[in-house]
């Protein structure tokens, strides 16, 4: 299964009980694809862009789910179907595994300081002076 998110904007003739209801609808066309709904966030009220503003504000919704790739073009189509969602968009996002391996096999290297050699000692000014003088040729 893939991680994604999705963000909806519902109807404003929705009443509060009814978006709270609207929301349990969507997790459950989720799940009938067999889907696992993992965060559902509180819907913020927004205001439409102009060309909607005749409806005033509106419901955003936002939940993250894990699904199977090719079941989300069958919730999309599900989604298009229901006549209170105005828009709406499915974002995969990036699974964590990954960052781990990559942060377990940063952690266990060593790092270099300032481009020397473990074992070597300081430099002094004089070699650094001496060196300079041997590539300019004085």
């Amino acid at each position: 299964m893939k991680n994604y998110e999705l963000t909806y904007l519902i109807s404003p003739d929705l009443s509060e009980e009814e978006t709270k209801q609207f929301q349990e609808k969507v997790n459950s066309l989720i799940q009938t694809e067999g889907g696992q709904v993992s965060e559902v966030n509180l819907p913020i009220k927004k205001g439409l862009s102009s060309a909607k503003k005749d409806r005033g504000e509106t419901y955003l919704i936002s939940l993250s789910f894990q699904l199977n790739p090719e079941k989300v073009t069958l919730l999309e189509k599900k989604l298009k179907k229901e006549g209170d969602i105005l828009r709406y968009l499915i974002l995969s996002k990036p699974s964590a595994k990954p960052a781990i391996a990559f942060r377990k096999r940063v952690s266990g290297r060593k790092p270099a300081i300032s481009g020397k050699k473990s074992g070597e000692g300081k430099v002094e000014l004089k070699e650094i002076d001496e060196k300079l003088k041997e590539i300019i040729g004085e």
